[in-house]
């Protein structure tokens, strides 16, 4: 085994891992076809294995040596939280079926724990970070016996050795496992999975000792737990947990050299507890992170160590400023033992490569640097460290060059826009108070105790995804295509009215996506062909691409709510995506504040609001689902954009008329660390994810003393599981007890795109059956 204590390894330039879900999302259809019975475990095995190869070769042809573990080996069939999960056994026992006499947990196991299988209850899901990724949260106990029950690390990287690949295994480090994790149901009062430490390190060790037989020169760890002020630990507690993790680990006989890695912010105060310990390297994030700067905490401890510094954003798809970048690998050398040009977080934040790309106009292209583009850049970056600067010259002039025209392209900054964002005035932030608009709404509306909706989207089918193609390829007219989504809007109205909803939506048949339908139809932004990017297990996203200033070029919604309103007498709700969360689910500018950028959108959507209402539309839902996902991970930088982040909600809903029921959705939020802002956002009617969490948060509802609206989640659609009407009554009667019936909606967690309809119809009778059970007992109760 090479000398671990040399830091040899990783000359040339890393990455922090790689997009997992193939180039053409190979993987998404083979888990949707082995989930559905099309194709076994072995046949899904086999596309896995291709596209581990074809990673870890296209890596390596991008520039990233072959045998110094500068190639991450980090393929994960679902979630990266989880497969730590499973390698440390920390499975809940009902899950038990699936596991063997070593406590093992079969393929179809760890979907079971992912995705839920009857009526045993799936892992709970939220955001990794401030990302739009999710995560499965590992229920940890006192009781959680903790044993090496998995290889998957060991496996992969005897399978990289076999295609002549020495990689890097990356593997959630133990403190952040523990840090996510969420106490077991059944933990006493206190208890807290980082309690769990001293059991969880020893099968870690076992882990290390396990790659070191193979000769693993080196292992990464995630400990970006690290970086976040916003996890429920005490931070004291967190660093004094990581200072001891890696001293163990770090003083292992038998291991791998250990680079552990922060990304999304700096680890500021934590900082000492990795550069201390006694280990061969750390990754830091310098997009979102300071510099690290002589004299200050910890900084000592960088002299014998690799310092793989994140200076390329994973994060985001722009160009990077190679010159500045190059500055700031130099100003690092002093401090470090060796520095290495890396991305500030894994790539698989970012599309494959712009090589798929063939409709982005060129001046966008241009701008821009996907995954196997940054690789390109760091690679050039390590080069230019090394001396070579002339052989990568030209690489840098292009970068500059890019970067100066994009600055002066005339969509980028727009007199008109500008003047309108400049004008504002706090009125336009601000609509007549709730109290005075409830009143008109109830009795305008006229809707029912505990009312019954869904968030907005229903399931796309083929036909309907057939129809959008067809359009799109020029092979049916602009009036075959309305017509045909016109009918897909009928059958809608009518489901729900058969099924018995109260509030109703048109379904969205016309949209590919939440963001990108309003991206195609608004100034300053660009869309991809091939842009995908993992958001949780098989669920992929496009995300838009900002690049300039925003504005409307006519209504985007108005015809299709019209349409699906003539068709019933009930309440149908114009749906509309928020300004943060546009943001949050494109890939936004980086030159200009975000807080204009969202006021720019805020804007355009407060028009599209006027239209609506002139059409006839009396409900209108804004969506914000990821609003606390934006959440700085640091408490200092919260004030000042939970202020603008709301103000561009506000903008937004500003001029909505007082009879206008205006309604948001929030899902895996974490309501509790942002309902001052969701109150803040001054919305009439609330819906928020709760069910994987089991109601949770309505007794952060209760103490906030919430007054309007609220919708916490009664129907898990992330899961193929359909509810029944005992489940639904159930999780109502638990917000019953902190909510009063009058504030009390019945509604899904998320819309239904995603789901198939022999799911939908059930799941939303039973929803309907429980609420109207519910107003039975309440009148009776009476």
């Amino acid at each position: 085994m090479a000398d671990r204590h040399t830091g040899a390894g990783l000359e040339g330039g890393t990455a922090l891992g790689y997009p997992r879900i193939g180039r053409h999302r190979e993987l998404k259809k083979a888990l949707e076809q082995h989930w559905s019975g099309k194709i076994s475990a072995d046949e899904l095995g086999a596309v896995a294995q291709q596209i581990r190869a074809t990673t870890w070769q296209r890596l390596h042809e991008l520039g990233l040596e072959a045998h110094n573990a500068s190639i991450p080996s980090d393929f994960s069939y679902y979630d990266q939280v989880l497969d730590a999960a499973v390698l440390v056994g920390a499975i809940p026992p009902r899950f038990a079926q699936w596991q063997d006499a070593d406590g093992r947990l079969s393929l179809e196991g760890y979907f079971a724990v992912a995705r839920g299988v009857g009526k045993i209850a799936p892992l709970e899901m939220t955001k990794w970070f401030d990302t739009n990724y999710h995560y499965l949260v590992p229920e940890i106990g006192p009781d959680t016996e903790f044993k090496l029950s998995g290889d998957q690390p060991a496996l992969h990287f005897a399978e990289a050795l076999s295609h002549g690949f020495v990689t890097r295994p990356v593997i959630v480090g133990p403190v952040t496992l523990l840090a996510l994790a969420k106490p077991a149901e059944g933990a006493p009062e206190g208890f807290e999975p980082l309690d769990r430490l001293d059991d969880l390190l020893p099968v870690y060790a076992q882990v290390l000792a396990g790659l070191a037989e193979l000769d693993a020169p080196w292992v990464q760890l995630d400990e970006s737990a690290l970086v976040s002020e916003l996890l429920p630990v005490d931070r004291t507690k967190l660093i004094a947990a990581a200072k001891k993790a890696y001293e163990v680990l770090g003083s292992l006989e038998k291991r791998p050299q250990i680079l552990a890695q922060a990304s999304y912010a700096a680890l500021d105060d934590a900082l000492p507890a990795l550069a201390e310990a006694p280990i061969e390297g750390i990754a830091l994030d310098l997009v979102e992170g300071d510099v690290p700067t002589a004299g200050a905490p910890g900084v000592t401890g960088l002299a014998d160590k690799v310092v793989v510094a994140g200076v390329i954003d994973g994060h985001n798809i722009w160009r990077a400023d190679l010159a500045k970048a190059l500055e700031t690998l130099r100003a690092i050398e002093p401090l470090a033992g060796r520095v290495v040009p890396s991305s500030s977080t894994s790539l698989f934040h970012v599309p494959h490569t712009l090589d798929d790309e063939s409709k982005l106009p060129d001046h966008v292209r241009s701008w821009l640097a996907f995954a196997a583009e940054k690789v390109v850049e760091i690679v050039s970056l390590a080069r230019a460290l090394d001396g070579d600067q002339a052989g990568v010259a030209q690489v840098f002039a292009d970068a500059a060059e890019a970067l100066a025209t994009r600055e002066a392209h005339a969509g980028v900054h727009r007199a008109e826009v500008g003047s309108r964002v400049a004008a504002l005035t706090e009125a336009d932030f601000t609509r007549a108070p709730y109290a005075e608009r409830a009143s008109v709404q109830a009795a305008e509306l006229e809707l029912p105790l505990l009312p019954t909706t869904t968030i907005g989207s229903f399931p796309q089918t083929p036909e309907i995804r057939r129809t959008r193609s067809q359009f799109t390829k020029g092979e049916i007219t602009e009036a075959e295509y309305v017509e045909q989504i016109r009918g897909h809007i009928r059958e809608v109205i009518e489901l729900q009215e058969r099924i018995g909803l109260d509030v109703l939506v048109h379904g969205e048949a016309e949209r590919n996506d939440m963001v990108q339908y309003f991206a195609e139809n608004l100034d300053g932004f660009d869309v991809t062909e091939n842009g995908w990017v993992q958001s949780y297990g098989s669920r992929c996203t496009r995300p838009s691409i900002l690049w300039g200033d925003v504005a409307r070029r006519g209504p985007i919604t108005v015809d299709w709510s019209a349409y699906a309103q003539s068709l019933t007498t009930k309440q149908v709700k114009g749906m509309l995506t928020g300004p943060v969360t546009i943001l949050a689910w494109s890939f936004v500018r980086n030159d200009q504040p975000k807080e204009v950028t969202a006021n720019q959108v805020a804007l355009a959507l407060r028009d599209e609001i006027a239209d609506l209402e002139g059409a006839g539309i009396d409900i209108v839902q804004v969506d914000e689902p990821a609003i606390r996902e934006l959440l700085p991970l640091k408490k200092a930088d919260h004030a000042d954009y939970l202020r603008w982040s709301v103000g561009s909600f506000r903008l937004a809903t500003g001029g909505a008329k007082t009879r206008t029921q205006v309604h948001t959705h929030l899902c895996y939020s974490e309501f509790g660390q942002i309902i001052d802002a969701v109150d803040g956002l001054d919305a009439d009617v609330t819906s928020v994810e709760a069910e994987r969490s089991k109601m949770d948060i309505v007794a952060d509802i209760k103490a906030a003393g919430f007054s309007r609206g609220i919708g916490p989640g009664v129907y898990d659609i992330h899961s193929p599981r359909v509810p029944d009407v005992n489940d639904v009554e159930n999780l109502l009667d638990i917000a019953l007890e902190s909510i009063p019936a009058q504030q009390l909606w019945v509604n899904p967690d998320c819309g239904l795109k995603t789901r198939k309809y022999d799911e939908v119809v059930p799941a939303l009778t039973h929803l309907v059956e429980a609420a109207q059970a519910e107003r039975e007992r309440l009148a009776k109760a009476e």
